[in-house]
């Protein structure tokens, strides 16, 4: 006579329980180095309850869950007698540790543990979170409305298809690419205000990936004038440079993956040789700060003015390699990175991933809009900074670069060449 097969085999069984004690352990950890009344054996055993409770079935994880509230009731009700604070954080947390039990239970592995890391990053962060939370501003709130406003509204409605005859223009697949380059830029905004004013090459960095030419007009005030050495503004200014290298090739990797390959290496040989400047400073990031005013990237007349410029070099771009082949393209997008970078490698890699021009090519047009937007940071700096000597060395290593970059380009070409000789 067979045995009956039980529900659960023990190998499964103990994988739930195992990931549900370690989400509890984690996020009790954070808590007792936050020295609350609830810590590391509280949240575990809370975590060890829910997958129990979701194992033994749904009336004993409702019951369950009422008793992690009493729990918490009699924590705050107790803090409350001590003349202390609510634990309102630490009483949620318990309450989604309890959750993620359940879910561990019911079999999910994504969830739990991604939640769980969540979980962990909105209780680590506390300070960071208030900081820039008590710093925000009634435009950067507007910010925030209109990002949504620009995923959830306005994109759903448009229509996903050519509206002219030429097939240059697909309101929706354009609309997304202007929607995650203003989320990108408001992520990196975010990461300036909060993490910006931690020293001079952090806030040199970080707002070049907002924008470099504004960052470096920011940064060429203060930098100039004997305000600091040469090589350290320098040094500093190249950040911005280095930011908006990785911006543009972050743009390429998202709407065309095979394009990235061939900008990646003329980027990134440039990206090192210039941190061996920032290197060579031997300047701390936190001993030197200088104060720059950013705007946020997502408001009508940025998102406008990006959807124009976008719009306006995807055209051109397309309508230049259709009528004057790889050189058109090219020529395009080196004008394109004199007036926005991000602008010209987003429509780059629009019109790549289409198959209307080759990878390699976007990938190429792509680097020359970096060469160009590096280029028209100097007369900027220059007229900014008051300082010769600083301007002279920023065109110095911007020519160095510039030349590191193209000896990337055409070795990268080189190999392409052979290989498809090879494989002829």
């Amino acid at each position: 006579m067979m045995m009956p097969t039980p529900p659960f085999s023990p190998t499964e069984v103990a994988t739930k329980i195992g990931i549900s004690v370690a989400i509890g352990l984690l996020v009790g950890l954070e808590r007792e180095w936050a020295h609350k009344d609830l810590g590391v054996r509280t949240f575990a055993i809370t975590a060890l309850l829910g997958v129990l409770s979701s194992l033994a079935g749904l009336p004993f994880a409702l019951a369950s869950m009422a008793g992690v509230l009493l729990v918490i009731v009699y924590v705050n009700w107790r803090t409350m007698l001590a003349e202390r604070g609510l634990e309102t954080t630490t009483s949620v947390a318990l309450l989604v540790t309890y959750i993620l039990g359940v879910l561990a239970g019911q079999g999910h592995l994504f969830t739990p543990v991604a939640s769980a890391v969540v979980l962990m990053g909105m209780l680590s962060w506390k300070a960071e979170l208030r900081r820039f939370a008590g710093g925000l501003t009634i435009a950067e709130i507007r910010s925030a409305v209109l990002l949504g406003l620009l995923a959830f509204v306005i994109y759903p409605i448009l229509p996903n298809r050519f509206v002219d005859r030429w097939d240059l223009v697909n309101p929706r697949e354009a609309w997304i690419i202007v929607v995650v380059i203003a989320s990108i830029g408001f992520v990196n905004y975010v990461l300036f205000r909060i993490y910006g004013t931690r020293g001079l090459y952090w806030s040199g960095f970080l707002a070049g990936l907002v924008n470099s030419t504004a960052a470096a007009a920011e940064l060429a005030g203060p930098l100039g004038r004997g305000g600091t050495s040469p090589d350290v503004g320098t040094a500093a200014l190249l950040l911005t440079v280095v930011a908006m290298f990785a911006r543009n090739l972050l743009i390429l990797a998202i709407f065309a993956p095979s394009a990235a390959p061939t900008a990646a290496m003329p980027l990134l040989a440039m990206t090192i040789a210039a941190l061996i400047v920032v290197r060579r400073a031997r300047v701390r990031a936190n001993n030197s700060t200088a104060e720059i005013r950013i705007e946020s990237p997502v408001s009508m007349k940025h998102v406008f003015s990006f959807a124009v410029l976008f719009l306006t070099i995807q055209i051109v771009s397309v309508l230049g390699e259709r009528h004057f082949g790889d050189f058109g393209f090219l020529g395009i997008s080196l004008l394109g990175g004199l007036v926005s970078s991000a602008s010209t490698s987003a429509a780059a890699a629009k019109v790549a991933g289409h198959g209307e021009i080759p990878a390699s090519l976007a990938g190429t047009g792509v680097v020359l809009a970096s060469f160009a937007s590096a280029i028209v940071n100097l007369p900027i700096i220059h007229r900014r900074a008051k300082d010769p000597i600083l301007s002279r060395r920023l065109a110095i290593y911007t020519a160095a670069l510039i030349v590191i970059g193209v000896a990337m380009l055409v070795l990268g070409r080189s190999l392409r060449l052979f290989d498809h000789i090879s494989s002829a």
